[in-house]
């Protein structure tokens, strides 16, 4: 099997569990084919003010679908929910933790007003603003060590980063503060992988045994909400479903760019209504924008 794949540390780190988890179930090798991306060439823009759907993974895709590889590996909240009829998110392995952290010398409680913070996200600004916190809001791109540098050299005070890939890095130590969920509610998919074939793949099934019911199922849901809505990073979307007590919990918000609220909603139900409740909240939360 040939897996695709970007080229920076974060990517490749999540291909190699990839690869290691079908080596368990197979005893072969996979073997790698880095891709660049249109992401990976951009620099400091906002990710909202451009068409961002399949900016990380647009190139993969092809060649998947293409036949140059035969699957992909992605985080999943970087998957556009207009995905190409003949690929499939075929796995979602066990999903890391979902949350937003800092990234700062300083607590949340110690940055002041007019603080930078940098940050490329409208859902991130919209939900500084949201808590009343006036930061002077910077544009940063580029891989997670590069973000970190950022704050360490003091160019930044701050910024707001997925705790997944810190986690998946090995970078716990630059975490000072992780936010609860329905704090900082994190992007639709946020923290899980996703591991795409073509329909017809022939190592399909063989991928199939890698995904957990329950985390596919919880990223299902919260990705519907945006494909019921058509918009990918253009709107200040929040999305984080659980279960708890042995129930189906989806909670999603929708805020405007300067932090008012426009929409929230909590959903508990079955877990086989996840795709459903998540469309539901998908369909009103339409109404909103």
């Amino acid at each position: 099997m040939i897996v695709g794949t970007r080229g920076s540390k974060l990517a490749l780190v999540q291909t190699d569990y990839i690869r290691k988890c079908l080596y368990d179930i197979t005893g072969e090798e996979v073997e790698k084919n880095i891709i660049k991306t249109k992401g990976d060439k951009i620099t400091n823009s906002q990710l909202y003010n451009m068409d961002s759907k399949g900016l990380f993974t647009r190139e993969l895709d092809k060649s998947v679908l293409e036949e140059e590889v035969d699957f992909a590996v992605h985080s999943l909240k970087d998957v556009p929910t207009d995905l190409d009829e003949d690929l499939e998110i075929v796995a979602v392995p066990p999903r890391e933790k979902p949350n937003e952290v800092l990234v700062s010398n300083y607590s949340w409680k110690e940055l002041e007003e007019g603080s930078t913070l940098g940050t490329s996200s409208l859902r991130r600004e919209a939900f500084c603003k949201f808590h009343d916190r006036e930061f002077e809001l910077k544009p940063i791109r580029g891989n997670i060590e590069t973000r970190i540098k950022k704050v360490t050299d003091e160019e930044l005070d701050a910024t707001i980063m997925a705790e997944a890939g810190l986690n998946r890095l090995g970078l716990q130590k630059y975490i000072k503060t992780e936010f609860p969920t329905d704090y900082f509610m994190p992007a639709a998919g946020q923290g899980a992988l996703a591991v795409i074939t073509r329909r017809d793949s022939e190592v399909k099934e063989t991928i199939k045994k890698l995904d957990d019911y329950f985390s596919h199922q919880r990223v299902l849901s919260e990705k519907v909400i945006l494909q019921e809505m058509g918009v990918g990073c253009q709107w200040p979307i929040g999305a984080i479903a659980n279960i708890k007590d042995n129930k189906f919990e989806i909670n999603s918000i929708l805020l405007d760019k300067n932090g008012e609220v426009l929409y929230k909603e909590k959903l508990i139900g079955s877990i086989r209504e996840a795709e459903t409740m998540g469309r539901k909240i998908g369909k009103e939360m339409l109404d909103y924008i």
